[in-house]
């Protein structure tokens, strides 16, 4: 067998170190691994490109767990478009996206999850993952601050909640957020944190500045937000908004119907074909204050969709390129320089992008959104980026009261994990909120520990998991069996707790249990077993052809042998029977008697 291509992401010190645990427990079985520890951007290149038979990946968590976290495998821009190639009928790669498209048209909830149930039950027989953990969202703080409520998707943040105890910094706290590459960028910052487009944008700066008609709360429930209420026809097809009152962009333009209809206007002038929304909705409008948006068709996961931190979140109209009256196709607010929809499928027509007025932040601009935090400024040495600065949003429409809760906040960024373990514990770095700036073991110290300033240490509960997708269409992960062995072979209670400081538990399935329609309980399980693993990979096809060759041959020897002992005693036999056996005696009858005496 050919070694398995292992790609890891080099700047993720959870992955390299479950990385080579996972190849010593496949080598114990058989199973060799060449592992390629790459940065973000080559991590993710050979991702889509399908250049791997083993890589890490999570699913996305709420709110996109599961239907946006399956619909963007139909795209190449996530690991599962290449890896689903090799799937085999009657559940191949086209039968499952299609699945996946028809099942978010379902309207009764039964049925829905007979269908979801039918998606990840195709999946499982297939040994598509191997589930490691159920991953859970830390946050550090000093302690003088109290009060931060976890947020309830992974890059939700929500500082407002923090209330400050003292300290000489007063109501000015500083941060180390978890984003998109793990430590804060020093080199991309923010991004230009514009309300609708992608990377380098990191989701909990935008989830700060902007908001968008819904918010997404406990349990799954839709919360209103710019959007104080909403009603669904009966049809399931029109959904009509009315807006929040008195509500302003952070430059002082008003939020209005006007507004929500621009957003949506410049938004849905692209596919972004990764989820399911922008496809479905067929026309938006104002009557008066009201916005209405209908549907293609009955589309279930709209009001949940609508909650995703990008691309649907509201930025000024003073924000777009030639204000209110902006085009959505000569004009839009997308990226500067890229045109879209000649020959590709990300929009239906051509759509010229112009950005926003000054380029956003990373260009130098401005940015505005009517979220509670306010961009004011970014620090920088040089070209590195040291500080970026935000300030609470003394104008926002549910504002906190008293006067303890956090004034500004501080991004302060870090080299290494060890830089912002230091920092916390010199009483420099106030909070660490999400995954990626300390590394796990740190943070099982500090919650262990408690050494001063530390004051509290929060774990959401597992909301998304750590998965290992396997690449079904080529080299050893193409066979099933293989798949089937991996996920045996790998220790996970072990990884679980020598890798991951035991502060996670093991992932039976893609997605977490408790994902909306994803609690069927699927066997068999994805535990480990060492004895099974080896009786998948051993012996390997070939070899055991090989084997049953060799047994055969030795099984026509010995039959051989057996008639030819048989033949040899039946001659024996009648010879004994005729007074002539085969074996004479040394000394005859007849030749005993007194001529054989010794004197």
């Amino acid at each position: 067998m050919d070694p398995a291509d292992f790609i890891f992401n080099k700047d993720d010190p959870v992955e390299s170190a479950i990385e080579g645990d996972i190849v010593s427990d496949l080598k114990n079985v058989g199973i060799t691994v060449k592992s390629r520890a790459l940065t973000k951007d080559d991590l993710n290149s050979n991702m889509t490109a399908g250049n791997f038979h083993l890589a890490f990946t999570e699913s996305q968590g709420p709110p996109y767990d599961p239907q946006a976290f399956a619909n963007s495998w139909g795209k190449p821009d996530e690991a599962y478009h290449a890896a689903l190639e090799g799937l085999q009928a009657p559940n191949d790669k086209a039968t499952i996206i299609q699945s996946i498209k028809d099942v978010q048209l379902i309207v009764d909830e039964t049925k829905r999850q007979e269908k979801w149930t039918d998606i990840l039950s195709a999946l499982h027989a297939q040994a598509t993952e191997l589930p490691i953990s159920g991953k859970r969202i830390p946050a550090v703080f000093n302690k003088r601050l109290t009060g931060y409520v976890p947020g309830l998707q992974q890059y939700d943040y929500p500082a407002h909640t923090i209330q400050v105890l003292g300290g000489s910094r007063g109501r000015t706290v500083t941060v180390a957020p978890g984003g998109q590459g793990g430590l804060f960028s020093s080199v991309t910052g923010v991004g230009r944190l514009d309300a609708h487009t992608y990377r380098p944008n990191e989701f909990w700066a935008n989830n700060w500045v902007y908001e968008g008609l819904v918010e997404y709360g406990p349990g799954g429930t839709i919360l209103p937000s710019l959007a104080e209420s909403w009603t669904i026809s009966e049809d399931k097809q029109t959904y009509t908004f009315t807006l929040r009152q008195n509500v302003e962009f952070h430059d002082g333009a008003v939020w209005n119907c006007a507004a929500a209809k621009l957003n949506f206007d410049h938004v849905l002038a692209l596919t972004h074909p990764w989820y399911g929304m922008p496809g479905q909705i067929e026309k938006w409008s104002c009557t008066g204050e009201t916005f209405v948006v209908t549907t293609k068709a009955k589309y279930y996961p709209l009001l949940q969709e609508l909650t995703f931190i990008r691309p649907l979140r509201m930025q000024s109209p003073y924000r777009f390129a030639s204000g209110a009256s902006t085009n959505k196709f000569s004009e839009n607010s997308c990226v500067s320089g890229n045109v879209f929809g000649d020959d590709d499928d990300y929009a239906d027509t051509v759509v010229t992008c112009a950005g926003i007025q000054g380029g956003g932040v990373s260009n130098g601009g401005n940015v505005s959104g009517t979220g509670r935090w306010i961009y004011t400024k970014t620090v920088k040495t040089g070209d590195s980026i040291d500080q970026v600065h935000f300030a609470r949003n003394e104008n926002h429409w549910d504002p906190p009261t008293g006067n303890t809760f956090v004034k500004e906040l501080i991004v302060v960024h870090y080299a290494t994990h060890e830089a912002v373990k230091a920092a916390l514990l010199d009483g420099t770095l106030d909070a660490v909120m999400g995954s990626g700036p300390l590394k796990v073991t740190d943070i099982a110290d500090l919650k262990k520990n408690k050494p001063d300033p530390i004051g509290s240490v929060l774990l959401t509960e597992p909301i998304q998991n750590r998965i290992v997708v396997m690449n079904t269409a080529k080299g050893p992960t193409k066979d099933l069996q293989t798949r089937k062995a991996i996920i045996h072979a790998v220790n996970k209670p072990s990884i679980i707790k020598n890798d991951l400081a035991g502060l996670e538990s093991p992932a039976e399935a893609l997605f977490p249990k408790d994902a909306p329609y994803c609690g069927a309980d699927l066997t068999p399980r994805p535990e480990y077993d060492f004895e099974k693993a080896r009786l998948l990979n051993c012996p390997a096809p070939e070899e055991k052809n090989q084997l049953q060759a060799s047994i055969i041959a030795i099984i026509v020897v010995l039959a051989f042998a057996a008639v030819a002992f048989g033949t040899v005693l039946v001659v024996m036999y009648r010879r004994e029977k005729t007074g002539e056996p085969i074996f004479q005696p040394l000394v005859k009858p007849q030749e005993t008697g007194k001529d054989m005496d010794i004197a």
